[in-house]
């Protein structure tokens, strides 16, 4: 199932999310749904607080990047309750972008190289070293799972330059190729 995609100025997006337990009900569900999510927004990766849900999940598939890296070819994981033991190497910058920002990208600075512990979608825990565009998608979902976006790693004169489509888009007012979840309102 095709789930709304939680658009900037949701809360959800803003909170460290929550580790999942092994018998926890529907997640292998939840895992699907976020991958046709994904898939239908043309997206190579997708965090749970993108759906509003605010638990240590993302899921990912490089493979639409293969034509200009060939080692992303096959490329798809599932992280649970992931934790990054270290990032390392040479910063780089890559021009980034977000389901849940539609139509804003911007140059994001970021180490090369990550080490990486996760369980994959049965529980089969994973202890990883990635590097280059792997490391990256994997850094920018995993930012998700702890409130942070990628706008919140832009130069501060770009910070200001998006300030307004920013401000638009948390008020409601955004266009997106795909089902997007509104900011919720607030009570008065």
């Amino acid at each position: 199932m095709i789930l709304p995609i939680t658009v900037y100025g949701n809360p959800v997006l803003r909170k460290v999310c929550t580790e999942i337990k092994k018998d926890d009900e529907g997640i292998q569900e939840l895992i699907q749904n976020m991958f046709e999510t994904m898939y239908a927004a043309d997206g190579v990766g997708l965090a749970a607080p993108q759906i509003d849900r605010a638990i240590r999940l993302f899921v990912m598939d490089a493979s639409p990047m293969a034509e200009d890296d060939p080692s992303l070819e096959g490329f798809k994981r599932v992280f649970i309750n992931a934790k990054i033991i270290s990032e390392e190497g040479k910063e780089w910058s890559f021009n980034e972008g977000c389901l849940s920002i539609p139509g804003i990208r911007e140059d994001v600075i970021r180490p090369e190289k990550i080490h990486i512990q996760y369980y994959d979608e049965n529980f089969e825990f994973h202890d990883e070293f990635l590097e280059g565009i792997k490391a990256r998608i994997v850094q920018h979902e995993y930012d998700h799972i702890d409130g942070i976006l990628f706008t919140d790693k832009i130069a501060p004169i770009r910070k200001r330059l998006i300030k307004g489509k920013l401000t638009a888009m948390s008020k409601g007012k955004v266009d997106a190729d795909y089902k997007i979840k509104f900011p919720r309102k607030k009570m008065a």
